[in-house]
């Protein structure tokens, strides 16, 4: 059975963020031929193919020190020409519209031209760019970079990346942040093929170092970003109008006014609640990402943050490789009362890797009584089991306590 185009698109996705070049381009040859024999790209994919060939060959049979550097920005290249492939595949299939223009005095145009549009133009990034810089323009900015945003998520467009970086120093504070936020999104949503865009990275680290704060507002956005989502366990039935609670004042006043909650709310970067699911994801994925090492990486303090930031989530990233900070964390909790099984295993885990054996026992027989029986007791506990022996724990400790927990010794 043939592949869906989205099992295609991350065929792809996972073959180049291994540089297999040649697995990424037999997809993309199907492409091709669906396009047919005048379609433009024919001539950047026999190039690729051919300089990736060759350089396989020289590969093999010497010893190329610059071999590396050169698969990558062939790699590259190739994720150029699939965005390129994919954005005429969506035209022809009638997935993407074919926009020309559109009406920078309506919000409704702006917001559907910047969030539809895959063949966007220099002089839309050149108005972009001017908006963000016209305090009278706010909200139309802002639209737009959120729209943007939208977009790239489904089309990559180096430029238009550049457009929402370019909005990280503007003059305006909402747009810096709410453009911040927006970079966050895409950076670790791309973070797989980041490495094969300098010209990004180089964008955004210069942007960052702009501010001259060595990144300290940058962080500060970033921790209001990962705050701004519920905990896994928070009642997820709030209606439009809280979702939109969490978004910047102005922004939300000026939604009121033209009464366009409904419209703009699936376009914000700000955590509406359709969006939680696809955000929690990313969030999960922060740590292991491009963006965690130019903000994060390093800085203790700042892990020592998202650490409790993750943990109120209930994302324990971090919780293993800072125990003193989640030790603190769970005591508090408990302290307010906390009846929730969970805490009571995760401050026993803490206790437990810190060499206190018998208050950690104490505090997985309250979870072991909180839970009520055994089963539910064990299904939050076991996931934990190799976590524990890969930090020091004897295996034979932890049999030895689920034993006595199974005995129904509390």
């Amino acid at each position: 059975m043939a592949q869906s185009l989205d099992e295609q698109i991350s065929t792809i996705e996972r073959a180049l963020g291994e540089s297999m070049i040649e697995h990424a381009l037999v997809v993309v040859r199907t492409w091709l031929n669906e396009l047919g024999e005048n379609n433009p790209f024919e001539e950047a994919f026999r190039t690729i193919q051919t300089q990736y060939n060759e350089l396989f060959t020289r590969w093999l049979n010497i010893d190329e020190p610059h071999a590396a550097e050169e698969l990558n920005v062939l790699t590259g290249d190739t994720y150029q020409l699939v965005d390129a492939v994919y954005a005429e595949l969506r035209l022809k299939r009638g997935l993407s519209p074919d926009m020309r223009s559109f009406n920078a005095d309506s919000p409704q145009s702006v917001m559907n031209y910047f969030a539809n549009n895959i063949r966007l133009r220099p002089e839309d990034f050149e108005w972009l760019h001017e908006v963000t810089e016209d305090e009278s323009q706010v909200s139309i900015a802002l639209m737009a970079l959120n729209a943007l945003t939208r977009n790239l998520r489904e089309c990559f467009n180096t430029d238009a990346f550049l457009a929402v970086i370019d909005g990280i120093n503007a003059s305006n504070e909402l747009i810096r942040d709410q453009s911040l936020a927006n970079a966050f999104v895409l950076l670790i949503h791309y973070d797989i093929r980041i490495d094969f865009f300098p010209t990004i990275q180089d964008a955004f680290a210069n942007a960052i170092a702009d501010m001259n704060d060595g990144g300290e507002h940058a962080f500060d956005v970033l921790c209001a970003f990962i705050r701004s989502l519920p905990a896994k366990d928070a009642d997820a039935s709030s209606n439009a109008d809280e979702a939109l609670n969490q978004l910047p004042e102005l922004l939300r006043e000026m939604l009121e006014k033209m009464g366009m909650k409904d419209e703009v709310r699936s376009m914000m970067a700000w955590i509406p609640k359709s969006e939680q699911e696809y955000i929690s994801g990313l969030i999960q994925l922060l740590p292991q990402t491009w963006l965690f090492e130019v903000l994060v990486a390093g800085e203790p303090i700042r892990e020592n943050i998202l650490t409790k930031d993750y943990l109120r989530l209930g994302n324990r990233e971090f919780m293993w490789s800072h125990i003193d900070i989640a030790e603190q964390y769970f005591v508090e909790l408990l302290r307010k009362g906390s009846t929730k099984p969970m805490d009571y295993i995760n401050y026993g885990h803490c206790l437990l890797l810190k060499g206190d054996r018998m208050m950690a026992f104490e505090n997985y027989r309250q979870a072991r009584q909180l839970c009520g029986n055994v089963k539910d007791f064990f299904n939050l506990f076991r996931p934990d089991r190799r976590q524990l022996v890969d930090c020091g724990v004897p295996v034979e400790f932890i049999y030895l306590i689920e034993d006595q927990l199974l005995k129904g010794n509390s």
